[in-house]
């Protein structure tokens, strides 16, 4: 099994791909990120977020990041040309931003990354959203995270996969 992994691996590393990752700075992010580092299988890995991130050591030179404003996503759709993959960890909580502020996060933004990364030519994306996430939901954090969930799947990328922590 572990030989399969690695020759999947060197397999898709082969392949050249390049990968973005939103909320890069959360802690689910930050583990994706050193993940994806240690495996070494894409050639390129940006970082897109709302501020420069600072990192140290050799393991992160080779890192690109897009310095986005949400609130104006279409300006920064350059930032989303070019990827094979994105990896979303984007996420607030209603006692952070509020209401309003967490449907637009967690929503909004989410939805219009997905939408800029799939006309930039990304075929895969992952999408970390929540255990019990439900569009019918009565609650509104499992209702937002099943709308979205719902609202991406409808773009039709090639391979989409949803983690539901909890």
């Amino acid at each position: 099994m572990a030989e399969d992994m690695k020759t999947l691996e060197d397999n898709f590393r082969q392949q050249n791909k390049s990968c973005f990752i939103l909320g890069a700075s959360g802690e689910t992010g930050k583990l994706l990120l050193q993940e994806l580092l240690e495996r070494n299988i894409f050639s390129k890995i940006t970082l897109i977020g709302r501020r420069q991130l600072t990192f140290e050591g050799k393991a992160y030179e080779n890192l690109v990041q897009e310095v986005v404003d949400f609130e104006k996503l279409d300006d920064y759709a350059a930032a989303f040309q070019g990827h094979d993959v994105g990896y979303c960890c984007l996420g607030t909580t209603r006692a952070k931003a509020g209401t309003e502020g967490f449907i637009r996060v967690d929503h909004d933004y989410v939805l219009k990354s997905a939408e800029l990364a799939k006309s930039g030519g990304c075929t895969q994306f992952h999408l970390e959203s929540s255990r019990g996430a439900d569009k019918n939901s009565n609650f509104l954090y499992l209702k937002v995270k099943g709308q979205v969930e719902a609202d991406i799947e409808a773009l039709g990328f090639d391979r989409y996969a949803i983690y539901r922590p909890g």
